[in-house]
Order: C-alpha cells, then structure tokens, then sequence
C-alpha cells in the first residue's frame, strides 16, 4: 500500500500535460492542449489536456481524469500501478507496503500541521485588520510601500504581535497543540522558554497548489542588527522550500491563459505585479532557483521570463536560473532594469501600461542579454571575448532539443560574428565533457504487465436511461466548482444571530430532505462521497474527484470541469447576458434545484398515472383512488414549482 502523503507527492509532480505527451501530440490551444485521441479513432482532435486542471478529457468517447487515470487507461494498469509508473518517471520514491498504525499517525500529524497553518493565517490576517497594533504597524507598513488592500487581503497577508509569545498563547487557547506549532515553525521551544518566531512581523503565507496555507514568510519591521531582515518557516512534512514557489497559487490561471510566467525574486515583487494588473508572476522568495521550481512552472506554461533585480546580485541570479531553465527544456528571455530597480520598486514607478509595454519593449532571449551585458568588460581584450563566447556556448549546450540548440548557434553566430562549425564544434566538446561528469539520466523503462489486474469501470448510463442526467450533471458541476462558497444568510430568529450557507451545505440538505437520489450509480456515489467529506475544512472537490481511483468517476467529472459551456443550459437564455456565475450562485443554485425536484415530481407523477393504467380493468379500486389522491398532491406541488420557475418548467 503507498501511504496518502506518497500518494499527493505523485500527483503533486505527475504535470498532465508531460505525462500524456509521452503517448500523444498535443497542440497548444488558448489555455488548454488538444490531440487525437489514443483511446479511439478519430481524425478530428476531441481530447483536452487541461493544464490549470491538471486533467483530461475526451469528448469523442468519454474517457477523463488526472494523471494516474490515463496511465491505467493506456498502459492498462491497475492504480497503484499506475502511481508506481509515475512515481518511477518523476523521481518520487514510493515504499510499498501495508499502511501501519505509524503511517496513519503521520498521515494525520501532517493534517494537523495544514489545520494548524490555516488558523495562523487567520489569526494574522485578522490582527493586521482588526487589531490596533496591527493597523498601525503591519497594515500601514503594506500601506506605506503603496499596496492596496484588496491586495493584502488576495494574499491573505498578515501580522503576528510583537510579543513574547501572544500567538502561541491564542492558539493552545483555542486547542492547537504545542508539538503541531513547532513542527510548522510557528512557535519556537526550549524547555520552558517558548515564543513566536514571527513576532512582531509582517507575514507572507505560502499556499500549495490547492490553496492551502503551508508555511510563512516573515519581514522585521523593527530595527534589530541580531535579527535577519526575513525569516522562514523551517521545512517540515508540509513545506519544502524547493519546491514551493510564492504566488503561485494565486498565478496559475492567469499563467495557462497568457502562456508564459514571469519570474521575480521577492514577495513584494509579486504584489506589485498582481497591482499593476500582470497576475502571470511568481517568486522564488529569496531562495536560489530550483530544478523543481522550473519543473512546476513548466506544468502551466513552456515559456518563462526573468526579471530579477537591476544590482549585481540579480544579475548573476539572473545568469545562473538562465542555464537551469533551458536544461528544463524551457524557453527563457530576460527583461534587465536599470541599476538600483527591483521589480516592486521599479513597478510602483509607473503606470500599469507604461509597464506593460516596458517589458514587451525590453524582453530579450538570454544570448542578447548575456552578450549585451558581458561585452561591456571585453572591449579590446581578445582573451575576455573569447571567455565570453565559451560562456554563451555553455549555456546553449544544455539545451536538450537539437532543433532548439541549432537556431540558437546560428543566432549566435551572427552576433557574435563567429563561425557556425566552430560553435557546433565547442557545443560537442562541452557535451561530451558533461557526459562524462554526468550520470547519464535513466531513460524511462517500458512498463508493461502482461498479466495485470483490470479494474472495474462502471459506466455512465445513458441520459434515455436516466431521465435526469441534465439536472444531476448541472449540479455536480456546481458542487465540484463552488462546494465550499458561501450562497447566503440566514437569521437565526431563536438565537438572534446569523449563519452563512455554503453553496454544499444547501444543495446536499435539499436532495436529503426530499429524499431525491440518482439511477445512475456513478452520480449517486460522487454524491454519498460528497456527504461523507462535507464537513472536512479543507475538502478539495475538484482535486479529489478528478484524481479519483474510480475511471468511471474520474471520466465524468473531468467533462464536467472541462465542458466549454460555462453556464448550464436550464437557466442560459438564448442571446441573454449572463453575469459571472460564482457572482449569482444565490440566483442559480435555488433554481437548480427547483429544476431537479419539477423533474422528479413529474417523473412520480407519469409512474403513477402508468401504473394506474395498468389497474384499469382490476378490482383494486382502493389502490387507484390512494395513487390519485398521491397524483393530485405532486399536482400542486408541480404548479408551486413551475410558478416559483417562472412558468418555465421542463418537459417530460
């Protein structure tokens, strides 16, 4: 058995669109890809790689799901197979075995550690809003540097009290234990010395691609020469500073639709950008770029622009993450700002267009950059140039594509008024030389079992066999996508309060109050599923389903997350304007349901009136009148619904 944290580092890493290019040619189109199908013929392409989504789905035949789905599908494995497989090919060590008393404590001590962040989070973010210390400190501090609030809060943006240990005390207060508060790194103990490690800073959270908070990023905002001027969370089960990038949570749409990222240094780089209106961006928070920070941002788009700080430092930071990136086979360019600019300094300086068209006046491929910035030391120096060249063909010889590597020689060559032979001769001494240095990397095996277990898939019944397909799939999708939004209001009117409803919350009691249930066994199990983790703080619908072992389940929810239809046709109207829909779910919802529940009413209604017919001739008179006694009751409730619906009730 491979323990759940095993399970989520696989898919963590397993990015769709590499996984499925290994088996398909996909072509780039708007945020999505698109190929032929390997599941079924077909000579117009109708399967979609989502990369945003991090799923699949064709509309040819059906088939859909995440990374572990297509691999069971196309190499025919079972699922922990299938985990295997892409644990092999992205370098996750998996340690089979049954799940120990000892596993399960892991698995809920690294919950326990995501509980605990999240309330931080919260914690800080209230008190840089709410608290007195907090506005006149932390806020003003954001306020100062020109951020405005909706920025703050995007971020979830925070400040801990300057104290001995305030944090810590609110928070066993409030029953989080004190060995899941030095784990995360959020209190810091000695025996009985305790305190908080962020005290009296303002903090950056860090968010998994879920959106779950993971560690934090803290900046002193008193002068204190002992105290470093940021401060991290130490790693832990939850947070590995390698393989995190900041913002990226709040970027990865905004990076799949403009199919490139923009790669800056500090927090504060980020925030900037998110205000000048360029939310494709994301930092390496202080850290040296890692082969496992590229590998993230290569998930959602092959193309990545540098924009590191004008100083020394930057540039050689600059220069460095250059060489890294295109060993990733990732396309790289650079936007230099002048001596002194960082990106957060150097976006506050102008407007938001003048920006913009700075970096599309600037950005240059890294052979213009590096031979602009390094001729300036060659002038005259033939020994200089020529360690120059070497440097540029360096880099040009990490490149893995040979395509790639030949247009950037013949670029070169013309800028640099060298040979073209001569560059492809030093390119094969330099990869020669690195082949010997080098472990040559494991090419991926053919795993193939030829005996291995076939799973069941369930099948979705067709939409003849159940009559309420369209309804019960308008509501998945709205369950999945919004699960956890809030819909409205309620008063209290005994308690004198008010309570907010999730979106979930009202849509599973209403189906259990009306006792409604699906004929499809797919739907009604993605529906028992959701029962079962409603009341789980961090529930991820659209990640637990698509990534779901059942191939039945997976396909079906992966086409309702990547159907093209936005908005359900029960409530579209020809040539009406609709409004976004997470902004009208208090609208929409309701409806839905009053759809669904008009459908099974009628439904009721013509099995009663069949099996009437049925009793027609028969002495049963008793039973005949009970069913029309029951029919003249779904009656009014019908017109009751179909007034409430406007007059526009579905048809049988």
């Amino acid at each position: 058995m491979i323990d759940q944290g095993t399970i989520e580092r696989i898919i963590d890493a397993a990015d769709i669109v590499e996984v499925v290019q290994d088996f398909v040619t996909l072509k780039r189109r708007g945020v999505n890809y698109l190929g032929n199908c390997p599941f079924h013929n077909e000579k117009t392409p109708s399967f979609t790689v989502s990369p945003s989504k991090q799923i699949f789905k064709c509309f040819g035949c059906g088939k859909g799901g995440g990374s572990v789905n297509f691999i069971m599908d196309h190499e025919h494995l079972t699922y922990v197979e299938a985990l295997k497989f892409l644990a092999k090919k992205f370098n996750v060590e998996v340690v089979d075995k049954e799940e120990s008393p000892e596993d399960v404590a892991k698995r809920n001590r690294r919950e326990s550690l995501m509980i605990v962040s999240a309330y931080a989070q919260k914690y800080f973010t209230d008190f840089l809003f709410n608290e007195n210390e907090g506005r006149n400190v932390g806020l003003s501090y954001f306020r100062e540097r020109g951020f405005r609030d909706d920025i703050v809060r995007k971020f979830d943006l925070g400040y801990c009290p300057d104290g001995k240990d305030i944090f810590t005390q609110a928070a066993t207060r409030n029953g989080y234990k004190m060995e899941f508060l030095e784990e995360s790194g959020l209190t810091i103990k000695r025996d009985d010395w305790v305190r908080d490690r962020f005290s009296g800073r303002v903090l950056f959270p860090f968010h998994n691609l879920a959106g779950r908070v993971i560690a934090f990023g803290g900046r002193i905002l008193k002068t204190d020469p002992k105290a470093a001027k940021y401060l991290n969370s130490p790693e832990s089960e939850i947070y590995h500073k390698s393989r995190v990038l900041y913002g990226l949570y709040q970027a990865k749409n905004a990076i799949s639709r403009s199919n490139k990222c923009f790669l800056v240094e500090g927090y504060t780089d980020v925030l900037s950008f998110h205000q000048a209106g360029i939310e494709n961006v994301v930092a390496s928070s202080g850290t040296s770029l890692t082969n496992e920070q590229i590998r993230l941002i290569k998930r959602f788009t092959p193309n990545i622009t540098i924009i590191y700080d004008g100083d020394p430092a930057g540039i050689k930071a600059s220069l460095r993450g250059i060489d890294m990136i295109l060993e990733e086979e990732v396309n790289v360019k650079v936007v230099p700002l002048p001596d002194g600019e960082d990106p957060d300094s150097f976006a506050h300086s102008m407007s938001s267009s003048a920006l913009i068209e700075y970096i599309a006046e600037h950005e240059t491929d890294f052979i213009r950059f590096k031979t602009q910035l390094l001729l300036k030391d060659t002038e005259n120096d033939p020994i200089e140039r020529a360690r120059l060249i070497n440097d540029i063909v360096k880099t040009i010889s990490v490149i893995p594509d040979t395509i790639t590597r030949s247009v950037y020689i013949k670029e070169c060559s013309k800028m640099l008024d060298i040979e073209e032979e001569v560059l492809y001769g030093q390119v094969r001494k330099i990869k020669y030389k690195l082949s010997e240095e080098q472990v040559i990397k494991e090419k991926r095996e053919e795993i193939r079992k030829s005996q291995s277990v076939k799973r069941e898939q369930q099948q979705a019944l067709p939409e003849a066999v159940n009559p309420c397909r369209i309804e019960e799939s308008a509501l998945l999708r709205i369950l999945i996508r919004y699960f956890n939004n809030d819909l409205f209001t309620i008063e209290d009117e005994e308690k004198h309060e008010s309570r907010v409803v999730k979106v979930g919350e009202y849509i599973l009691s209403e189906i259990e109050a009306d006792n409604l249930s699906s004929v499809d066994p797919i739907i009604q199990k993605i529906i028992d599923e959701f029962k079962e983790h409603q009341f789980e703080e961090f529930f991820n619908p659209e990640r637990y389903f698509s990534q779901h072992p059942d191939a039945g389940l997976s396909e079906l929810v992966s086409g309702l997350l990547v159907d093209k239809h936005t908005e359900s046709l029960i409530w579209r109207k020809k040539g009406a304007h609709i409004e976004d829909e997470d902004e009208i779910l208090f609208l929409l919802v309701p409806r839905l349901i009053e759809e669904y529940k008009l459908r099974h009413v009628k439904l009721m209604i013509n099995e009663l009136m069949k099996k009437i017919g049925e009793l027609a001739d028969s002495d049963n008179l008793d039973k005949v009148f009970e069913m029309q006694a029951v029919i003249t009751n779904l009656y009014s409730v019908e017109r009751e619904l179909s007034d409430k619906l406007g007059k526009r009730a579905v048809t049988s």
